[in-house]
C-alpha cells in the first residue's frame, strides 16, 4: 500500500455533518462513513449514518443494528458494487476535544480491523465545530496488522 491515501468530504457532505454537529451541541454524535473509490488511494464520502442519541459529552459509541440497516440500504442503491461502493470508515464528533483519536478510539479501530470482521482497513473521521460554525476534521486510516497510515483529507 502506498503511503498516503486521500479521502474527499464534499462540500454537500460537511454541510450536513455541520447540522448534525449543531444540532448534538456538546453531546458527541457518530455514525459510519461510507464511500465510493475514484481512483487508486483516492476515496470520496458519499454517504454516512448518524446516531444521534448515544453519545455523550466525552464519549460516543455507535450501535451497530442502525447503521448495518444504513450500509445495506446504501449497497441496494449503488447495484452492490462493491468495488467502486464501499464501507469506508467511521465518524463521531469531539465536540469539546481536538480532532484526534484518543486511546480508546485507537484501540477500538484497530480491534475492528484486526478483528475476525472481513475489514481490512477502516478510516476514522473525526469532526467538530468550533464556535458553533468553523468546521474542523482530521481523517486516520487504521489497517489490519500494520501501523495507522497517513490520510490526506480534502474537504
Amino acid at each position: 500500500m502506498p503511503s498516503m491515501i486521500t479521502i474527499s468530504l464534499p462540500s454537500e457532505q460537511r454541510a450536513k455533518l455541520s447540522g448534525c454537529l449543531r444540532r448534538a451541541g456538546r453531546r458527541e454524535i457518530g455514525g459510519i462513513l461510507m464511500g465510493e473509490q475514484v481512483a487508486p488511494d483516492h476515496f470520496r464520502i458519499i454517504e454516512f449514518s448518524v446516531d444521534a442519541v448515544s453519545g455523550t459529552a466525552a464519549h460516543f459509541v455507535r450501535s451497530p443494528k442502525h447503521h448495518s440497516a444504513a450500509l445495506g440500504d446504501f449497497f441496494r442503491r449503488t447495484g452492490a458494487d462493491y468495488r467502486r461502493f464501499n464501507y469506508l470508515g467511521e465518524w463521531h464528533s469531539h465536540p469539546s476535544f481536538p480532532v484526534r483519536p484518543s486511546s480508546e478510539d485507537i484501540t477500538s479501530m484497530q480491534g475492528l480491523v484486526d478483528g475476525e470482521r472481513d475489514i481490512n482497513f477502516s478510516t476514522l473521521l473525526i469532526v467538530r465545530l468550533r464556535c458553533w460554525f468553523l468546521f474542523e476534521a482530521r481523517a486516520y486510516m487504521f489497517v489490519r496488522e500494520a501501523p495507522r497510515r497517513s490520510v490526506s483529507l480534502t474537504l
